[in-house]
């Protein structure tokens, strides 16, 4: 296999350093004759994202990474969206630290079209758009899906971009106590407890976590202060297999924020206090070798609360779901029916509580025969505000080769605008959902470690909500304020994505490559914030007792504005980690990011971390 051309225009960048650069293509050039996926010998071999059933990762034709329990660890005290920016097809902008407000972009799509679940629930805010990723706790996490491409005919609303969903610890035979602890720069202190096991008929899981740090100065021109933050997060998750047809489970995530940010008064000691809770409440059950059923009830939510300025946003998702599936041979059938209901409490709306629901109906049928594999999937959303939306996918996957398949997609998707988009002092009551179409073909490769993938797909988004200045008095504003939201856009998302991973002796080599250009098909501009080129290079390897590796990221230069008149220079960052067992039941880790000291942004004012160093102790009895 040769390389694209598309590889060789990387090396174009003048904004990163020739070899720097360069590095990314000679690793997937050796890679061609190979195939990879980072990590792909210790991969799960079941994934439930893609299609809301758990099914072999094998037969998944989404494409789809999974991060699992180690590579969380050795994220050290990196934030959830550090650890995503290194899958691929994701970046992300933040306004300082990691408990600054941050942006998650996949495949280059707003962060409010990735629709997020933690343990199932759904995580979104009905202000803002999209999930809090700072107010996500890493120290609860112990396995992320990821799924990129539309997955409306799955979902319903919000999933444009893709679906991200992270999973709490489960417990297992045995009794499986954990304690953590670490500093590093900046006067950040970690430290987690956690018990898990099952006896019987009950598994269980606790977790507890406290994290600080005195931060760094996020605005070095502006407000020239510590930024700084105070996490403290739980989890639980309790599980009753009352016969083995039939499980009950209970999960709980809770996370507290207070992260200090810079507003608009130099000097003021600004504190922005964020809530995060979901809960979920499952009944599963087998009634026969053929048909099964899920029970699900859920609530997620994100409260955000700024001091000593006065503002309050309250958004909470109680979710219905009744799933349904029945396996023929090799056919799987699925239907669900699912209720959504939204609320917002925000004194600057009118009224000050407001809310929506929707109800859906999902039918999914999926295939494998030989090597053939389909899959088929409808869903029709009647929202209470905007009637019905239907939306559908299809995706199939051919295995033309041993070990290699070719695969092809397409699908629509939709979001509602939030209610804080129509009914705000900003809002327009008849603004009308974005929706979106999706094609991708893509090629992959599995064997004994070594794998492979490339992507190309494109996506456009139509009625894309922008706010307009000097659109004129919006409702509630009475004249007074500058603009109003709109459906005044159309955006296109497209690119190419590879990725692989493979084995040279006893080092096990990863990267991928993001090929992209996110477009405002109405002024022809970049998007705001998105680079069009980013590549990752990781490697690992056990020596003398040790386990060692880094990490390379690359991301190109980006605007910084809609505009594309203000430019964010690209960066390049280096990062290393290392590992080792002091005793049996002791293992002492190290961590440093940006290790060389790169001074950067991902929005225009807010200085980045320079080089950290953390470490940490994990005591966990074998």
């Amino acid at each position: 296999m040769t390389a694209h051309p598309l590889f060789f225009t990387f090396m174009k960048n003048r904004n990163l350093r020739a070899p720097l650069a360069a590095l990314p293509l000679a690793v997937l050039a050796t890679f061609s004759s190979h195939a990879q996926t980072v990590g792909a010998a210790d991969l799960p071999e079941t994934v439930v994202t893609a299609t809301r059933v758990q099914q072999p990762l094998t037969d998944v034709v989404a494409d789809v990474t999974i991060i699992d329990r180690s590579v969380i660890e050795r994220g050290g005290a990196t934030g959830l969206a550090d650890l995503l920016a290194r899958v691929p097809g994701i970046s992300f902008a933040r306004n300082g630290g990691p408990g600054s407000t941050t942006s998650v972009y996949m495949r280059g799509a707003e962060s409010r079209f990735t629709a997020v679940y933690v343990d199932g629930v759904r995580v979104d805010s009905q202000s803002t758009g999209g999930a809090t990723w700072n107010a996500i706790p890493l120290s609860q996490v112990d396995r992320i899906e990821v799924v990129r491409g539309p997955a409306a005919a799955v979902y319903g609303s919000d999933a444009l971009g893709g679906v991200i969903q992270i999973f709490t610890r489960k417990g297992e035979a045995g009794f499986a106590p954990v304690i953590e602890f670490g500093a590093g720069s900046q006067g950040t202190l970690k430290l987690a407890m956690s018990l898990s096991g099952a006896k019987g008929v009950v598994d269980y899981s606790v977790g507890l976590s406290r994290e600080i740090s005195d931060g760094f100065n996020a605005q070095p021109t502006a407000n020239p202060d510590k930024d700084g933050y105070r996490n403290t997060a739980a989890s639980a998750r309790l599980g009753l297999q009352i016969n083995p047809a039939h499980r009950l489970e209970a999960t709980l995530l809770s996370s507290d924020l207070d992260a200090q940010y810079d507003a608009f008064t130099p000097g003021r000691d600004d504190h922005g206090l964020h809530t995060l809770q979901t809960l979920g409440l499952n009944w599963t059950a087998s009634w026969s070798d053929v048909h099964k059923t899920r029970l699900s009830i859920s609530r997620g939510k994100d409260r955000y609360e700024t001091t000593p300025s006065v503002y309050l946003t309250d958004t909470s998702v109680t979710s219905y779901l009744f799933h349904n599936e029945w396996k023929l041979g090799s056919t799987l059938l699925t239907a669900a029916l699912e209720r959504r209901e939204d609320k917002l409490n925000n004194a600057s709306t009118s009224p000050a509580v407001t809310d929506r629901s929707q109800n859906a109906l999902a039918l999914g049928y999926g295939l494998r025969s030989g090597d053939h594999s389909l899959q088929l999937n409808v869903r029709r959303d009647d929202d209470s505000e905007f009637g019905v939306q239907t939306t559908g996918g299809a995706a199939y996957a051919y295995s033309f080769r041993p070990h290699w398949r070719a695969t092809a997609a397409a699908g629509t998707a939709f979001r509602a605008p939030t209610l804080f988009q129509r009914f705000s002092i900003y809002g327009v009551p008849s603004l009308q959902p974005e929706t979106a179409r999706n094609v991708e073909v893509g090629v992959k490769y599995e064997s004994q470690g070594d794998s492979f993938s490339a992507v190309l797909y494109r996506n456009k988004v139509s009625e894309l909500i922008n706010y307009v200045s000097g659109a004129g008095a919006c409702v509630n504003g009475a004249g007074l304020y500058p603009g109003c939201y709109g459906n005044t856009g159309s955006a296109q998302y497209k690119g190419l994505t590879l990725a692989g991973a493979t084995r040279l002796g006893g080092v096990a080599l990863g990267a991928s490559l993001d090929l992209q250009r996110p477009e405002d098909l109405l002024t022809g501009k970049q998007l705001a914030r998105r680079p069009q080129r980013m590549a990752t290079i990781t490697a690992d390897t056990r020596l003398d007792g040790w386990t060692a590796g880094g990490e390379v990221q690359l991301v190109e230069a980006r605007f910084n504005n809609a505009a594309n008149t203000q430019r964010l220079a690209g960066y390049g960052l280096v990062n290393l980690y290392a590992s080792t067992a002091l005793a049996s039941d002791w293992t002492l880790l190290g961590r440093v990011d940006n290790l060389g000291d790169k001074e950067y942004q991902t929005a225009l004012g807010y200085a980045m971390a320079g080089r950290t160093v953390f470490v940490g102790l994990k005591w966990a009895p074998q």
